[in-house]
């Protein structure tokens, strides 16, 4: 036994943790647990604890039902919401996915993201992300979410005036940090009830557990207070969508590798390469960082969403954004990918980006000169004369592009890249056969 996992045992006992949550997510992203008893810890350290693997989407066919879950002690926090409840005192941890053999599952979302990690490390790099993370507050009338509307009033910045629960940022940061996850600002957001909070930079993997882990939190926050947060892309027609804008860089060692003193922008040779990686294979990526058919409402008709492959110095219209804060710090030179909604998978979402990322560099990429225009005003037949490459603009148009895609299936391994693929055009197809009111309004008495 490790010392990590030492630590997590005496921990538990002098905590006086009741119950242990072994958390994990599906390839969709939606959080699963399994919840232990303290007694079964070290033996879960040990040999794991099964589960029934084809009880999970995408997980594993009933001839492979079992599955093993093998919890990570580094990620080992108390729940903050019990504390005056000792005798339900829980705690948790995320858990990577094995087969009986030992082998890591091919359809763990987490095993997908360390790949990459791990391929980065072969190269010499470490990659930080720091995500700004939107969503909404709402008040459900009896219940109905066909009724919901935000709880304040409020726009950019606002200190609204009519606000429903008018601490819950505070109190939601608080539950954050006591659980080791740091932020850095909140703020309100463009539409009414729309709120962000940011979170500080930490490597790629524990970034994507700490995401989870908000929405987590953020839910169980606003429901303490009698309302519920959404990060659905976009929940009204009237209003900007939710993004999930993330900031991005490679460190070798101590030094940032995206930053050169010399140049212009203080973008390394390695950053431009990275960024057009991305660039390239925006259009393959985006049926992954914008994963829902809603995610297309927010590309299509939100504001400041990016609507082509482009990338800008300042430029909030660009898929990817070279922020000019603190151009000569070496430490804060990165680059903002925007295209990204707080729908997402955080796990398959960084590795296609940081995938992308390095082959542009391991392939030396070129990268075209920045966009000075507000993309989003253009119109698509100027933006083709300009040599901008648009983004697609419904899920089914992401999909063609993933489908076709020898990149997103070396990334994601031929499991999850398929099941995605059936699960999504699932999704497609059933939005499809929707009759919805706008068109009874307008047929029906034809």
């Amino acid at each position: 036994m490790d010392s990590q996992q030492e630590f997590v045992l005496r921990k538990v006992e002098e905590r006086d943790v009741r119950f242990i949550r072994l958390w994990f997510t599906d390839i969709q992203g939606y959080l699963k647990s399994v919840m232990m008893s303290p007694s079964e810890l070290e033996g879960a350290f040990e040999e794991g604890v099964g589960f029934d693997g084809s009880s999970v989407e995408g997980f594993a066919r009933l001839s492979e039902a079992d599955t093993i879950l093998r919890p990570d002690p580094s990620t080992f926090q108390l729940m903050p919401f019990d504390r005056d409840q000792p005798e339900i005192r829980a705690a948790r941890m995320f858990c990577d996915i094995s087969m009986p053999d030992g082998q890591p599952s091919l359809s763990d979302p987490r095993q997908v993201l360390r790949r990459q990690v791990q391929s980065a490390a072969a190269d010499g790099f470490d990659c930080m992300i720091s995500p700004e993370i939107e969503f909404f507050l709402l008040k459900l009338p009896e219940g109905r979410l066909d009724q919901a509307l935000p709880t304040d009033n409020g726009g950019y910045f606002d200190q609204a005036s009519q606000n429903e629960v008018p601490k819950f940022r505070r109190e939601a940061m608080v539950a954050l940090e006591s659980m080791g996850i740091a932020t850095e600002f909140s703020h309100h957001e463009t539409a009414p009830g729309q709120q962000e909070i940011d979170l500080r930079h930490a490597d790629a993997l524990t970034m994507a557990d700490n995401i989870m882990t908000f929405r987590y939190v953020v839910k169980q926050v606003a429901t303490a207070n009698g309302v519920r947060a959404s990060f659905m892309p976009k929940p009204f027609k009237a209003f900007a969508g939710s993004a999930m804008h993330s900031h991005m860089s490679l460190f070798e060692g101590e030094a940032n590798a995206f930053h050169d003193p010399d140049d212009e922008f203080s973008l390394s040779v390695t950053a431009k390469q990275f960024i057009a990686g991305i660039l390239r294979h925006a259009p393959e990526i985006s049926a992954v960082t914008n994963q829902w058919v809603n995610s297309y409402k927010r590309i299509m008709f939100g504001n400041e969403a990016p609507t082509a492959a482009t990338w800008g110095v300042s430029n909030r219209s660009a898929l990817v954004r070279v922020p000019t804060y603190r151009l000569t710090k070496e430490e804060s030179r990165r680059v903002e990918v925007r295209s990204i909604d707080a729908g997402c998978n955080p796990y398959l979402t960084y590795a296609v980006l940081l995938g992308a990322g390095l082959k542009g560099i391991r392939e030396e990429y070129e990268l075209e000169d920045p966009a000075e225009d507000n993309i989003s005003l253009l119109s698509r037949r100027e933006r083709r004369a300009m040599g901008y490459v648009d983004l697609p603009r419904s899920l089914d148009h992401a999909l063609k592009k993933f489908e076709s895609s020898e990149l997103m299936a070396e990334i994601l391994g031929e499991h999850v890249y398929e099941y995605f693929l059936r699960a999504k055009w699932d999704e497609w197809h059933r939005y499809q056969e929707q009759i919805t009111s706008w068109e009874l309004s307008r047929l029906l008495d034809y």
